[in-house]
């Protein structure tokens, strides 16, 4: 008979265990479920228990097994103190409970922590399992009298499933991707653009040069240490100039580094033999991630060097089909990122609040659809390149 049981670290399951689930659903080799990435976020104090600040991160794993055997499911559930880091945003309903004295938080997130990149979230080994997953987060919930769950970023196998729930309210989302259409180089990506923005993107490009400055990949073992410290100097600088403080410790990078540096790029921005900037990315198989960027000071251009062109050239070099820069961003409109839909679901245990949302998604659907459409317009591509649906 199936046993479920909910563990709260990561470390409690056998890597193993974890590694024969994950392989059935992340073929391309998903960098952001490895064990491995979610390891280096507890061990190096970024969220749980013993995080070195107030991260409200509680790491949490519903793993489904008969006695004696390997696991069949793994539910990634973290409990959240509040919305921070998540990408998908739910203030409003929390309000919505406190005004009507009832508590939000803690809840339940199936989602990998600061990481609003779509891809599996549930680690199982047929799919037929996720209704399982979906009963047993339910329970595990009104075990705890917690509000309910959410699961953010579904690829599109799990969201297939997923939306065979009728309880779960689905929302939408716009982010912006590249992708490759057999594009020989960036002089053949930009080719397929209006003139004006060709020429605009070129300008930027020469923007760079004219400052002096030297653009680097670096992959894997070439990643020093020394590049590690001036990377996170730079990644604290972008909190700073927000007076916040970062999510990600260095611990956390180097930790990284060390245990799956197979899957990292990391671009450095030279002037006058001085780092002066930095972009960390993630890749696989199929996708390249851009994840985290920082600069020493403000140099025209820079950022969309080494954030969007820089990661592009890499597709293109290595045949990578999709690059995914991260959440929010019009600018990417105009540098050849299309519109494109995420995804999130939702589970509120109280049957009011469940009915509320799911109206409110349903309105906010159709707003997010028409946004799309009309930052589709906006793409720089010539009227006479056709764009298959993304």
């Amino acid at each position: 008979m199936t046993e479920l049981r909910l563990l709260s670290s990561l470390h409690d399951i056998p890597r193993p265990h974890w590694q024969a689930l994950y392989q059935q659903v992340a073929a391309q080799g998903y960098p952001f479920l490895r064990y491995e990435f979610l390891a280096a976020l507890e061990d190096s104090g970024c969220i749980g228990s013993n995080a070195d600040h107030d991260s409200g991160w509680q790491a949490g794993y519903l793993v489904a097994a008969e006695p004696g055997k390997t696991p069949t499911l793994i539910i990634p559930c973290f409990a959240k103190q509040h919305s921070y880091g998540e990408y998908v945003f739910d203030w409003r309903w929390a309000e919505a409970y406190e005004q009507y004295g009832l508590d939000y938080y803690p809840k339940r997130l199936c989602a990998i922590p600061f990481t609003p990149a779509t891809g599996p979230r549930l680690l199982y080994r047929e799919p037929r399992a996720v209704t399982e997953a979906v009963q047993a987060l339910n329970s595990l919930c009104a075990q705890e009298q917690s509000s309910g769950w959410h699961l953010n970023f579904p690829d599109a196998p799990l969201r297939a499933v997923l939306q065979q729930q009728p309880e779960l309210v689905q929302r939408q989302h716009c982010q912006f991707h590249w992708f490759n259409r057999g594009y020989e180089d960036f002089e053949h990506f930009l080719s397929h653009f209006s003139s004006r923005k060709r020429k605009n993107v070129r300008k930027e490009r020469q923007r760079v040069q004219q400052q002096g400055i030297r653009l680097e990949r670096k992959t894997g073992a070439s990643i020093s240490n020394e590049d590690i410290a001036f990377f996170f100097r730079c990644y604290q600088m972008t909190y700073a100039r927000r007076r916040s403080w970062p999510y990600l410790n260095e611990a956390f990078f180097r930790q990284l580094v060390q245990t799956m540096p197979e899957q990292i790029l990391l671009v450095l921005a030279w002037q006058d033999q001085q780092p002066v900037a930095a972009a960390w990315y993630f890749f696989d198989a199929d996708t390249l991630y851009g994840r985290y960027w920082g600069a020493l000071d403000d140099i025209d251009s820079l950022h969309f060097e080494a954030c969007y062109y820089q990661g592009i050239e890499f597709c293109l070099q290595q045949g990578l089909q999709r690059f995914d820069p991260g959440t929010q961003g019009e600018h990417k409109i105009a540098r050849g990122f299309e519109p494109i839909t995420t995804y999130s679901y939702h589970q509120l245990l109280h049957p009011g609040f469940q009915q509320a949302i799911g109206q409110f998604a349903a309105a906010e659907a159709q707003q997010v659809d028409h946004y799309r459409h009309q930052a589709a317009e906006l793409l720089p591509f010539s009227h006479t390149t056709q764009l298959p649906a993304s």
